[in-house]
């Protein structure tokens, strides 16, 4: 009993100290990081080529149930078929008096699609890595082009997805056709973003629309009360705060509450409205949802198809490109990252220790 006492005290004070170590060392980067308060790291643009990405998944599929020599032939056979279409292009071109060169420049011009991704939270964070993608398509694409759009999102504040809508604005005003696809969700904030398309395409299930404005708060006033608790809200301007969680709320207050939510409502039906005319907006802007095909019958979508079949078509005529803006982290996040792993380690090895321990002194 006295061992186990024993070894159970240095194992504490061991612990201790390591957590008390981190801790200085965590302390240590935050003071960094506030004297020299710096910009975050910078990230950088990620390219894929979902064309390679097919072929390869082709390939694979096709060396694991193809024979050795089948493989083979059909390797060749496509590499002969890529000749003589390489080929015939140079011959069609030099009918019209032009050269290898200009040949290839042609083949350069070949439709792209740029695909961005946007998973939307309450707060639309990533309308950050967004505005940073579309600017990066912006500076090379051109109205022969498209953006696909894969869209996920069930809404959140009005203020963020319009910040998200009006950076898919930027598309229409330079006269690039965008597509947006939704997988599962565009709903509230999300439709208001889906609404932009060109074509908006759904799956079966997908859920649409819930164009409508949405507030709630709790009131502790009738608590505090009961416990003589006085709470007071000291504004200047009759209607600086309409409601409080924890004064008394008035029916004047509460109306002006109301009052606003149904402007910000009518923005949204008018916003809407204007990219979708075809709309009746009395009909859907009632905060309802529909799923994919009915969202077709009420015209809220184009058409019925997922976003991996879309990107299928069109990487038969098409380079399809995907787009995604990755941060960079600081070097105070790096380090942060690597004491919490180091210390998680740590603690590990010493409970395995402790418990070797505990087991050679029975």
């Amino acid at each position: 009993m006295l061992s186990f006492l024993s070894d159970y005290g240095l194992f504490v004070a061991k612990t201790l100290t390591i957590v008390l170590a981190l801790l200085l060392l965590v302390g240590g980067i935050a003071l960094i990081a506030s004297r020299n308060r710096r910009s975050s790291a910078p990230g950088e643009i990620s390219v894929t080529s979902l064309n390679e990405r097919l072929e390869d998944m082709q390939h694979s599929l096709e060396s694991a149930i193809m024979d050795k020599e089948s493989y083979k032939a059909l390797l060749k056979e496509e590499h002969k078929k890529e000749k003589a279409e390489a080929k015939a292009r140079r011959k069609a071109l030099k009918k019209k008096g032009g050269s290898e060169e200009e040949g290839e420049g042609e083949n350069e011009k070949r439709r792209r699609v740029f695909v961005l991704d946007f998973d939307g939270d309450i707060r639309a964070s990533e309308v950050e890595p967004l505005r940073e993608e579309i600017s990066a398509v912006l500076t090379l694409a051109t109205p022969e082009d498209e953006v696909v759009m894969r869209l996920e999102s069930a809404g959140g504040l009005v203020h963020t997805y319009g910040l998200a809508a009006s950076q898919l604005e930027r598309f229409r005003a330079q006269n690039i056709p965008l597509t947006v696809c939704v997988d599962r969700v565009a709903a509230s904030g999300g439709y208001m973003m889906a609404c932009l398309a060109d074509r908006l395409l759904a799956a079966p299930f997908a859920v649409l629309g819930s164009i409508g404005v949405v507030a709630q708060m709790p009131n502790f006033h009738k608590l505090l009360k009961k416990h003589d608790i006085d709470y007071e809200v000291l504004t200047a301007g009759e209607f600086k705060r309409t409601l409080t969680m924890f004064g008394e709320n008035t029916d004047k207050g509460r109306e002006k509450f109301i009052e606003e939510l149904e402007d910000t409502h009518e923005l949204f039906k008018e916003f809407v409205s204007s990219y979708r005319p075809q709309l009746d907006i009395r009909k859907v802007a009632t905060g309802e949802i529909w799923f994919g095909k009915r969202a077709l019958e009420e015209k809220l979508v184009d058409e019925i198809c997922t976003s991996d079949d879309y990107l299928m078509k069109a990487s038969k005529d098409a380079d399809v490109f995907s787009v995604r803006y990755e941060e960079k982290k600081s070097l105070q996040e790096r380090l942060s990252d690597f004491a919490v792993s180091t210390g998680d380690r740590l603690m590990l090895r010493w409970w395995d220790r402790l418990y070797k321990s505990r087991l050679l002194s029975r």
